[in-house]
């Protein structure tokens, strides 16, 4: 479905990320993977991406809160393998804590992260994908995009923001062949999840088990985790041609999360 197109994908070393890629290059598409991590797991699942489905993988170190890192990124992305057609800003970071103890540099590394490199990535992409009349843009949004939790200041905001960015950026590209959308998950068993279950048992004096039964799904109907292949099986879609009347859309996953 997606041979001859390019996918990088922000965050693509572990968790959602990694499995939107290894999705994205099943179809056919080369890949760039991006995130941090131990440096010769990264290249196995390089090769291993590019051994399983025949297409080309590149991993770059870039850091998501550094501006000119993230438009050189897709930048050098172009030079490589020509475009730039599938654009997925999956990179995110967390912290939580009271909005009285939260720390000025976490705000600031959380929005520079989950709303700031969206916005960079998605302006350098662009103009090649407007030249070409076709790409894909997809943002890995949260249930925090449409509803709030305590402690989440700085993620809500910037959730919400991405969710507002998404729609804006749909409008103007609309014309040139160009979607744009977000995925909305509700919690997804992922490293990012994990981490920060140490936080929210301090915040709210509980234990691992009542966090992971009493806070995080208690939230979502179902009573069950969202697995990071449906994730990626919904990029998928939103990259096929079914999907090109899809734009500005949030579309959650999230157990009935945002439902109630």
């Amino acid at each position: 479905m997606l041979q001859g197109k390019t996918a990088l994908v922000t965050g693509s070393t572990s968790g959602i990320g990694l499995a939107i890629a290894r999705a994205l290059a099943k179809q056919g598409a080369n890949v760039v993977l991006n995130g941090f991590g131990d440096a010769q797991e990264i290249a196995r699942t390089r090769a291993a991406i590019e051994a399983e489905f025949s297409v080309r993988a590149w991993y770059s170190p870039a850091d998501m809160m550094k501006p000119d890192e993230v438009t050189a990124l897709v930048q050098e992305t172009e030079e490589r393998f020509g475009a730039v057609d599938i654009l997925v800003n999956n990179a995110g970071i967390q912290h939580v804590a009271p909005v009285e103890a939260f720390p000025p540099d976490k705000w600031d590394a959380l929005l520079a992260v989950n709303l700031s490199a969206p916005f960079h990535a998605i302006r350098a992409a662009v103009p090649g994908m407007k030249a070409r009349g076709w790409g894909r843009i997809i943002n890995t949004a949260s249930a925090h995009s449409r509803v709030a939790s305590p402690f989440k200041s700085a993620y809500v905001a910037a959730k919400h923001g991405l969710a507002g960015l998404t729609k804006a950026v749909a409008l103007e590209l609309a014309p040139h062949g160009v979607t744009v959308n977000c995925i909305s998950p509700g919690y997804v068993w992922t490293p990012l999840v994990e981490q920060q279950i140490p936080d929210t048992m301090k915040a709210r004096g509980l234990s691992r088990d009542e966090v992971i039964r009493d806070v995080l799904l208690a939230a979502q109907p179902t009573k069950a985790f969202v697995t990071v292949d449906q994730v990626a099986a919904l990029a998928v879609f939103l990259c096929s041609d079914a999907a090109s009347q899809i734009t500005g859309a949030n579309l959650a996953m999230d157990g009935g999360w945002t439902a109630q």
